[in-house]
């Protein structure tokens, strides 16, 4: 399989008054042509900064402090702005959380649409209303002549991320980043615009990197799925590895996490404790301090990447061939909350 991005050792820090924040710690992943990659791991994580550099959208007190980003024979992080505007929107694009937020409320949505394709492929505004009116009916909306003339205000939550969608896919984009773009969006909404990125992949082959913090999303979604936390990648491997065979702890808390039918009205689950600060992250395993499964060792090194098999892998300690065999237990990381309390 074509491989389309390769994402090498990327380290990525702000800059505060408080001091160095290490955003991205070392972090490593490929895509592949026609592909969905889906990106875990609690808020806070690093995920969307990672993606966000993919891009060179950083903020202005964010820095990629080492690594690569390789794409069509370039460093992504070594290439021009003006350069990187061509690849920005063109070759690589992205949806956001926020639609309202994504869109200009003083311009039509049409004209939002064509600005890339005029932009990026030298359409005449005739033939770039032509295929902006193709995208709306592509991204699901009837109507589209009607549409193209009205402003984001006029539509639903869950329309205007077809909007957003039809602009990231205005220039046939390689890969198309998806920074958890159901967010904002009641459950079946939310159910909606996942069939339909699935649907436009397959008719377009774009590859996809999905961004989440919820494991169930991806779940149908995902051909492999890379855990975050701390910055790093921690597990990752196939989309059936990773909810079949999880292996770190961390992993563990997130399946936990998800909501099933036998949860009680009143009942919660969550992964105890908080993200570690990343101005000073801890020795050894990030996690360790939130893990019921800690050994010694968690706490004075920092574990490797451990070779589950030839697809997965896992950086925990529990792997190690001296580590105590741990299965991982039913419900694993759950802790009952109350939510009345």
């Amino acid at each position: 399989m074509e491989k389309l991005l390769e994402v090498k050792n990327l380290c990525v820090n702000f800059g505060t008054y408080g001091g160095e924040v290490k955003a991205v710690r070392g972090v490593t992943f490929d895509l592949h042509k026609g592909e969905t990659l889906a990106i875990v791991g609690e808020s806070g994580s690093g995920k969307s900064v990672a993606c966000k550099t993919i891009m060179r959208i950083l903020s202005s007190n964010g820095y990629i402090k080492d690594g690569q980003i390789l794409f069509d024979g370039k460093d992504l992080t070594k290439i021009s702005e003006k350069d990187m505007e061509k690849v920005r929107g063109k070759d690589i694009a992205m949806i956001f959380q926020d639609p309202m937020t994504s869109l200009n409320p003083t311009m039509t949505i049409g004209k939002q649409i064509m600005e890339p394709i005029i932009k990026h492929q030298g359409f005449s505004k005739e033939d770039a209303r032509k295929r902006a009116i193709e995208l709306i009916e592509l991204v699901g909306i009837s109507d589209a002549e009607k549409r193209f003339k009205q402003y984001p205000h006029q539509f639903s939550g869950g329309m205007r991320q077809r909007i957003v969608i039809a602009i990231s896919l205005a220039c046939n984009p390689k890969v198309l980043i998806a920074d958890e773009p159901t967010t904002a969006l009641d459950v079946t909404i939310q159910a909606q615009i996942l069939e339909l990125i699935k649907d436009l992949q397959e008719k377009t082959g774009v590859a996809v990197i999905f961004i989440t913090h919820d494991l169930g999303v991806v779940a149908n979604m995902a051909d492999r799925v890379a855990v975050m936390y701390a910055g790093k990648i921690i597990e990752y491997g196939t989309s059936d590895d990773i909810f079949y065979d999880p292996k770190h702890p961390y992993t563990w808390g997130l399946l936990g996490s998800m909501p099933t039918l036998d949860i009680g009205d009143n009942d919660l689950y969550n992964i105890p404790g908080t993200p570690p600060d990343l101005m000073d992250p801890p020795k050894g395993d990030a996690f360790a301090l939130r893990s019921a499964y800690a050994m010694k060792i968690d706490h004075l090194a920092e574990p490797p990447m451990f070779k589950v098999s030839d697809t997965h892998y896992a950086a925990t300690w529990l792997l190690h061939p001296l580590a105590p065999n741990i299965e991982r237990p039913v419900n694993v990381g759950r802790k009952k909350v109350n939510i009345n309390e």
